[in-house]
């Protein structure tokens, strides 16, 4: 798609901030009004269209892609997506160890228990670990806790924290991060804490890391949306 307008501008409407180009107002891929709760995330988002060349490349793009996303399905399909995101809970990457080779075990211990340990304190939510690949049955209990947390969040920041679940495998990992118990590079690491000891033995391959940095990009993305929805 080409560029046809100037210029992206920032301003206030009616329920948050919208966007216009050359004057008019910018609207989601399902043509909903694309208003949003911060100016910061608003401005953010301009600045996204006013880096566009010659041509819109919508995947250079990833603010006003996650805005849209929550207008255009989060909103509509809220329970959906509170369901979707509270499941990874009950196989939850954090949850699954190993016993060899003891290096990576001791790795999984050093990194994860804490994030467990946090989790269960934050949510009143103790999730069973257990090792090996079978999946463990996590406690009803357990499950509600963490599905209110995810039920507990607005409709932007339900979207990246739905993301971010997704890309760690964690909603444990994903919660950490909303909440700032993690940033952005210590979650990739946490959540690709196995890849990288197997990189570190076998090496890395370019197509394997052209799909790590894809993922660490799109964690960060996620991780500023909910940073530039403010408090």
């Amino acid at each position: 798609m080409k560029r046809v307008y100037q210029k992206a501008t920032t301003r206030p409407v009616e329920g948050g901030w919208g966007i216009a180009l050359d004057g008019k107002p910018m609207r989601t891929p399902g043509r909903n009004d694309l208003v949003l709760p911060s100016e910061a995330l608003a401005a953010a988002i301009a600045a996204e269209w006013d880096a566009q060349h010659h041509e819109i490349h919508p995947a250079t793009m990833p603010l006003t892609r996650l805005a849209a996303t929550t207008i255009d399905r989060t909103a509509p399909q809220r329970e959906r997506v509170i369901a979707e995101t509270a499941d990874y809970a009950g196989t939850d990457l954090v949850c699954y160890r190993i016993d060899h080779p003891p290096a990576l075990a001791a790795r999984q211990q050093a990194v994860w228990q804490p994030l467990l340990d946090w989790a269960t304190l934050r949510y009143d939510a103790a999730l069973a670990v257990t090792s090996g690949v079978i999946p463990t049955r996590q406690s009803a209990a357990a499950l509600k806790a963490f599905a209110a947390a995810a039920a507990a969040q607005d409709n932007f920041r339900l979207t990246g924290l739905h993301a971010l679940t997704a890309c760690c495998g964690s909603l444990v990992i994903a919660l950490a991060l909303l909440e700032g118990r993690l940033d952005a590079e210590a979650a990739f690491a946490a959540s690709q804490l196995d890849e990288t000891f197997q990189l570190e033995t076998w090496g890395e391959d370019s197509e394997a890391a052209d799909r790590r940095r894809a993922l660490a990009a799109d964690i960060g993305s996620a991780a500023r949306f909910i940073a530039l929805l403010g408090t």
